[in-house]
Formats: C-alpha cells, structure tokens, sequence
C-alpha cells in the first residue's frame, strides 16, 4: 500500500480494501494501534468497509438485475417467435383457402338433404383434405364449400368417400300404411255411382252418415292422385294461387304509408286522432294533423296538402293504408281519383300489411317525453308532434336507413356520408389489419325498398 505520505483518501480502491481486510480481525487496542501505524482514523476504516459492503451489495444487485432481464428477453423471445409462427400459419391457411376458393366446384351448400352426386363429394373431399395439408384448417376449408365439418365426417369415414345411401336405401314400411284392399276399396266407393261426381270432402261426410269410415279426407285425396284421378272438373276457371300483391319504391314519393293512431286526452277515454303519411322509401313524415274525429274527409284533406307540400301533383303515386272506413269512404277515393294517386289496402285479417307506419307509432309513443298520462289540450299534442316529426325527420337516426336521417336519405345525402364511413372503416382496417377477421361493416342501402319484403321474396328467389 502507499507509504510516501499521500492523501489516504485517495489511495485507489484496492488498497483501501486491503486495509480493511488487514483490520476486518482486529480488537479496538489492536485497531488504534494500526490506525496510528498506518497514519490512518478508525473512522477512515470503517467507512471504507461500508463502501466496500455497498459495493457488494450494488454488484449482486446489479447482476440480479441482469438476470432478470434475461429472463425478459427470453420471454420475448418466445412470445415473438410464438406470433411469428402464428402469423406464418395464418398466411399459410390463407393462401390454402384462396387456392381453394379459386377451384370450388360450387352448389355444394345450399337446404339440409340435398343429394350431392358422388363425384361432387370425392372432388370436395379431395379439395378440403389438400388444403388442410396446405395448412388451413377443417372447419375453415369447409366453410368455403360451404358444407358443415360433420358433412365432411359423414362423406368420409375411415379414409373412404361414401357414396349417398339414400337412393338405395330400403325403407320399412309405415306400420299405418293402407293396404291394397283398402285403397282399393277407396277408388271403388269414389267412382262408385253414388259418389262419382263428389270431392272427397263430402264423400267422407256421407260415408260417415252411413256408419262407414274408410279414410280421412287427405287420403282419399291423396289415394285419388296416385292414381292419377284427381283433376278439376267442372266449366269453372282451375284455382290459381296468387302472390300477394305489393308495391316497391326506388326513390322518394312512389309509395306512400299512412295510418291514425290514437293519442291520450285530457281524460280516462277521451282521445286524439293522429293522421299521419310517410315515405315509404325514406321513412320521412311528409304530412300529418290531429283532430278529435276520424273521418274520411279530414284523410282527404291531409292527401291533398301533402301532395301540394311534396310538389307532386299528377306524378305517379301510390297510397297504402289500413282496410278500414276512413280509409275507404267516399270522399277520400274520390280525392285519390282526382290527385291520380292509386289507392292500395291491407288484406283483411293481416295484421303486419303495413308495419312501417305501426312501427313509426311505436317510435312516436315510447319516445322519453311522450305524454303518458295525456295532453291537456289538442295544441298540446299538436306541438308535441310537430317537434317529434321535426327530430324524427332530421335528428333520428333510422337503423332500417344504416343509422341516417329520414331527410338525408329522401335528399339522397345518405350517398356521400355511407361512402364517407366505408372510408373510415377501410382506413382503419389498414392501421390495424390484425383487428379484423373479414370484411368491414355493410353500409350499402337497397336502392328498393318493398313495401311487404317478407311476402314478395319467395317469388324474387323463384324468379331468379
């Protein structure tokens, strides 16, 4: 250690440790006599084995701290290299199932029962099992020929493609099935003289007379067209099933709703009468008014101001309400003859023939400040409507018209702001593409709009 009379305090560290493990086994006497040897304090020392004891502490602090953060890293590590391979399969699986996509057979989907030839089944299976090779998954790879995981499972069973058993298949038959002697005994009794020009519907009532039953009303109609002897007979048109009729609107003012809703009085049984019209394409409330009665001239009245507030005089028009008296008296019809509105009406005893005007009531009646317990006055509800009819036509946003006004989509504004939040959408896929597992949201609006869909779409599909 220096002995040339420096400073203690800067002598370097290994000869300040030196010191303290020379004195780590000294008494006091034999510490103070070092201390005054060495030119040194006790003090010196034991602040020196402090700084020592810190600095060990500090190192294996430090190397704790190093060892944690490998274990970080390698935590890391693992979690990228997990997301990597998770990432690399779902390229994989993605580019299996464009490939598979790209050779579908199609008209593979479709009812529960279909007969799929088995060709159509060797080639899918074949499809799905190279694709699952490729890396995409069962499910996934079913989905795309549209067929269901268990339909796989049923086609293929230990490595074999089975063929449809159906066609083949001998069936027991039904233990109630009737026998030849009785179907005989049907045709006989149908063609017998006494009965050979009745239907079946009072051939069995007559035999039941008689004390004789032989079959229901559905079998003799059925026995009679087995054997291909039930046909329509008479000078009479045959029946012909009709769908019912509708009407559709591709813009605004082309179909018109309108209907009278009761809103509470002042008192227990005292009503208001609420006559409103609205765009069948738009959902926009384009007339209404409020009187204490209901007549069919007060209807004609409110025809007539909207067709002049609308513009639309002599244009094309069609009107459907409710079949009942205001909507069908005298005045009314003969208001529509004039405006050349054509009048159209719910068939009877069907109750949903003009949901959207019901359904604009019940917006109307559970709005929050809707007077529950009733309007003081006819003004009162005059003013509650016309601020409702103001907040429903530029306020509401309709989720029939994609969360957009009544009024922006009669002024065809619902074409910008739907293309402007598909872009929004589109932009936010681009930033987090992780975030999405198909496409964006549908913003596309029908450019037709039916005014019964649920009864006109059977005869769109059969039409296609």
């Amino acid at each position: 250690m220096p002995a040339d009379g420096k400073n203690p305090e800067k002598w370097s560290s290994e000869d300040k440790f030196a010191i303290v493990l020379e004195a780590a086994s000294l008494n006091e006497a034999e510490l103070a006599e070092y201390c005054r040897q060495k030119g040194l304090y006790a003090e010196q020392i034991e602040a020196w084995r402090k700084a020592c004891l810190q600095a060990n502490a500090n190192s294996a602090a430090q190397a704790k701290a190093r060892r944690e953060q490998k274990k970080k890293d390698r935590r890391q590590i693992r979690k990228l290299e997990k997301e990597l391979r998770r990432k690399e399969k779902a390229l994989a699986e993605a580019a299996a199932l464009l490939v598979l996509q790209k050779k579908s057979p199609g008209d593979l989907g479709g009812r529960r029962g279909r007969m799929i030839s088995p060709a159509d089944r060797r080639h899918a299976i074949g499809l799905i099992d190279e694709a699952v090779m490729a890396g995409a998954r069962q499910r996934k790879a079913c989905e795309i020929l549209e067929i269901s995981v268990h339909t796989y499972q049923r086609w293929m069973q230990d490595g074999v493609v089975l063929d449809d058993g159906r066609p083949d298949a001998q069936r027991p038959a039904p233990a109630n099935k009737l026998s030849a002697e009785e179907r005989a005994e049907i045709l006989a009794v149908s063609n017998s003289p006494a009965f050979r020009s009745l239907p079946p519907s009072q051939i069995v009532p007559a035999l039941a007379d008689e004390g004789r039953y032989l079959a229901s009303e559905s079998t003799f109609y059925r026995v009679l067209r087995e054997a291909d002897q039930q046909h329509h007979r008479g000078r009479s048109e045959e029946p012909r099933r009709k769908a019912p009729s509708t009407h559709s609107a591709v813009g605004p003012n082309q179909v018109w709703c309108w209907d009278i809703t009761w809103l509470p009085g002042p008192a227990r049984g005292l009503f208001y009468y609420l006559y409103l019209i609205m765009d069948l394409y738009s959902r926009k409330i384009v007339a209404w008014g409020i009187h204490e009665t209901e007549t069919s001239d007060l209807a004609a009245g409110l025809v007539r101001r909207a067709c002049l507030s609308e513009g639309i005089a002599a244009r094309p028009l069609v009107l459907h309400s409710d079949n009942v008296s205001p909507m069908k008296g005298a005045s009314m019809l003969e208001t529509l003859r004039r405006l050349g509105v054509t009048s159209s009406f719910s068939r009877l005893r069907v109750s949903n023939d003009n949901a959207y005007a019901e359904s604009l009531f019940r917006t109307c009646k559970y709005r929050p400040d809707y007077p529950v317990s009733g309007f003081a006055t006819i003004e009162d509800a005059r003013d509650w409507v016309l601020s409702f009819s103001r907040w429903y036509n530029t306020e509401h946003k309709h989720s029939s018209l994609k969360f957009t006004t009544p009024e922006q989509r009669y002024t065809g504004e619902t074409t910008e702001i739907l293309e402007h939040r598909k872009q929004v959408y589109r932009e936010a896929r681009a930033r987090h593409p992780n975030r999405w597992s198909g496409e964006i949201r549908n913003w596309e609006l029908p450019e037709q709009v039916w005014l019964n869909p649920e009864k006109v779409q059977p005869d769109l599909n059969q039409a296609a």
